[in-house]
């Protein structure tokens, strides 16, 4: 069973944030195509949400192309959904990254002082920096 989790504090609406999570569950491999998405009722019980909220996020995904009905089955990963889903995960990142740059710079701090902090960070999170080891 796929787990779909919301994220504390996000202010958009649960729909979009369901959207946006199957999206990356997409782009991660996590559903491939043909794999079947949990039904309403299931996630909604996962996510402890309205079922109509979920079906709400299920229908933007079939008019993105993204899922596709399978009859007295259910919703299933369509073969072109993961090269979207992809674009669509970098979109998000670029957007939330240049938000943030933006705040940074509105707040009077440099690139030098905004570049050290986003390292920092990156190195906080526990991922490995490829470009560090080819710098050198």
């Amino acid at each position: 069973m796929l787990l779909l989790g919301l994220i504390p504090g996000d202010e958009r609406a649960i729909y979009a944030q369901i959207a946006d999570r199957v999206r990356f569950a997409v782009a991660s491999g996590a559903l491939r195509p043909g794999d079947l998405v949990p039904s309403v009722r299931e996630l909604a019980k996962q996510l402890l949400v309205n079922p109509n909220t979920v079906a709400r996020a299920y229908r933007d995904l079939q008019a993105e192309g993204l899922l596709d009905a399978v009859r007295g089955t259910g919703l299933s990963v369509t073969a072109e959904a993961p090269e979207r889903c992809q674009a669509a995960r970098r979109a998000y990142v670029r957007d939330r990254l240049r938000a943030a740059i933006d705040e940074a710079r509105r707040s009077g701090l440099d690139p030098s002082e905004i570049e050290v902090i986003l390292r920092e960070q990156w190195q906080a999170s526990g991922v490995a920096d490829n470009h560090e080891g080819a710098e050198s």
